[in-house]
């Protein structure tokens, strides 16, 4: 089973991507972790370009090529080899971080792409998406409290530097994604204590797997 976590910046994926590991793990579920970009170890060369701050210049085409390069790398190596094995992959962000943040957000041609996708994974989707639905008002305020803290290495803030209206575009993408295909997206309110999200998430994965 793949499944993907994605929301804006601040809404908990990482943390409730670590306690599913877990919930799969008391299962007896054999269970992957991952994160695009930056799964692999040329995706971790990728993922310091795209998220450093010092690469502001880089234009949306760049940005969004350097996306997919990960992505091919990331699916054909590690995440449908784990599937094979029968386990299931965790995956922080996916596709359709690619289509609302350099689609919605930055102006390029949703359409576009899409057949991108279509052409180099051939379409390649999640079972499951859970959308971690937050303010970004509020998302924006724990993403910079964790930096600040240094929770967060200062050198992957390049998406959090960007204005509150990209940020509220990026949602309303999202909403729109999970409004297109309600049969893979489930919505998740995170603005709830992390352990209550935790448990909406278990309470619809354990309608999949009971």
């Amino acid at each position: 089973m793949f499944i993907t976590l994605e929301g804006i910046e601040g809404c908990g994926k990482t943390t409730q991507i670590n306690l599913l590991s877990t919930f799969f793990e008391n299962r007896g579920q054999p269970c992957v972790v991952t994160r695009e970009p930056g799964g692999t170890a040329i995706g971790k060369e990728i993922r310091s370009i795209l998220l450093n701050p010092s690469s502001k210049d880089l234009v949306p085409r760049a940005e969004l090529l350097l996306y997919m390069a990960d992505r091919a790398q990331h699916i054909t190596t590690l995440v449908k080899p784990c599937l094979a094995e029968n386990k299931v992959v965790l995956c922080d962000r996916y596709f359709d971080a690619t289509v609302v943040y350099q689609g919605c957000a930055r102006g390029l041609d949703t359409d576009f792409i899409c057949e991108l996708h279509r052409l180099v994974l051939e379409d390649f989707k999640p079972d499951i998406t859970l959308l971690l639905d937050l303010s970004p008002r509020i998302g924006l305020a724990r993403a910079w409290k964790q930096l600040n803290s240094g929770a967060r290495s200062g050198t992957e803030s390049r998406f959090e530097e960007e204005t509150l209206g990209f940020h509220e575009k990026v949602r309303a993408g999202y909403l729109e994604r999970a409004r297109l295909e309600p049969e893979r997206f489930r919505i998740i309110d995170a603005s709830k204590e992390e352990s209550q999200v935790q448990v909406d998430i278990q309470d619809v994965l354990r309608q999949y797997l009971d």
